[in-house]
């Protein structure tokens, strides 16, 4: 149905961009094959003049929606007819600087993820032939020893990233950090975002009524799109964006101290506010805490130890126990 239907808009649309003049309901019902199809005068089973002017007002109001300008022109007979004129609808020129050029050059080189990638790759030849400018030698040579990279390796991240941009609700298993077994949940999913090398995705957790986030890492099995539309609204992208840096990463209430191996860990050595020897292969850090840190020092294994406070002791054990339990 989903490709009859995009058929049908690309054959309205070429209806409406070819004519010279402005054609009524009934000349776009007799010259659309899926309109000829669906609606056949001479056929008892096809639908009603009503249905096909529901259709066509849905169809009209797609195009629209799409970007194309469709005019409502009435004739001196009041007939109305529609047309979308060719210099309404065409682009300007594009043109770049060679800066701009440049930093296209670079963020199409940033996705690893493969079909990302060629997308990217795609989008770049086709503005290289359109004119734009290859990249100054001088900004390639900068670039080139230090090459930014997206590396997207959860293959939950495609079919969320689809659901994020159609706005479908979704179900996946996830498994939390200190949980030995995932369970499922039902999520209207708003956005994707990076923090630290990882995916997390922020959306409406229908279960539980609230906003919530959730690292990729953790999502078991595959996701499934469901029918139906978004019961909660979507904020701002922004606001989404504030909400998953301190949901995944920390927004810092207080200070905690750890015990780190020497020569490792060199992230958290890079928050530290004041580090300190604490005897052989040891140091110790006063590190800035909030929600999310105890996930984080997990990823350090052995070579963390959380002295204070109690309460993030407490959660990195449970997150290494759960871990250890499978």
């Amino acid at each position: 149905m989903a490709i009859a239907k995009a058929e049908r808009l690309m054959n309205l649309a070429l209806c409406l961009l070819g004519t010279r003049r402005p054609l009524s309901k009934r000349e776009l019902r007799e010259s659309i094959e899926a309109y000829v199809e669906a609606f056949r005068p001479t056929d008892p089973s096809a639908g009603s003049d009503e249905s096909f002017n529901r259709m066509f007002e849905r169809d009209k109001d797609d195009l629209r929606e799409l970007g194309l300008v469709i005019e409502t022109v009435e004739n001196l007979d009041g007939e109305v007819g529609y047309l979308a004129r060719r210099d309404s609808n065409r682009l300007p020129p594009i043109t770049f600087d060679p800066e701009e050029a440049a930093a296209l050059g670079l963020a199409a080189r940033v996705w690893q993820q493969a079909r990302l990638a060629g997308a990217a790759s795609g989008a770049l030849q086709k503005l290289r032939a359109a004119g734009m400018p290859e990249a100054e030698d001088a900004y390639e040579t900068q670039t080139s020893a230090l090459e930014p990279r997206i590396p997207v390796h959860e293959a939950a991240f495609e079919p969320l990233m689809l659901a994020c941009r159609d706005r479908r609700p979704v179900v996946f298993d996830y498994r939390k950090a200190s949980a030995a077994r995932p369970e499922q949940r039902q999520v209207e999913p708003w956005t994707l975002e990076c923090w630290r090398g990882h995916w997390y995705l922020a959306g409406w957790d229908r279960d539980r009524g609230a906003e919530r986030v959730f690292r990729l890492s953790r999502i078991t099995g595959r996701v499934r799109s469901r029918a139906g539309r978004f019961t909660a609204p979507v904020p701002d992208v922004s606001t989404v964006r504030e909400t998953v840096e301190s949901w995944a990463g920390e927004t810092a209430t207080r200070t905690a101290r750890i015990r780190l191996r020497t020569d490792s860990g060199y992230p958290l050595r890079a928050r530290a506010l004041a580090v300190q020897e604490a005897g052989p292969g040891w140091d110790e850090l006063e590190i800035p805490y909030g929600h999310g840190l105890d996930a984080w020092l997990v990823e350090f294994g052995p070579d963390v130890v959380v002295l204070d406070p109690a309460d993030l002791r407490a959660d990195v054990m449970d997150r290494l126990r759960a871990v250890a339990e499978g």
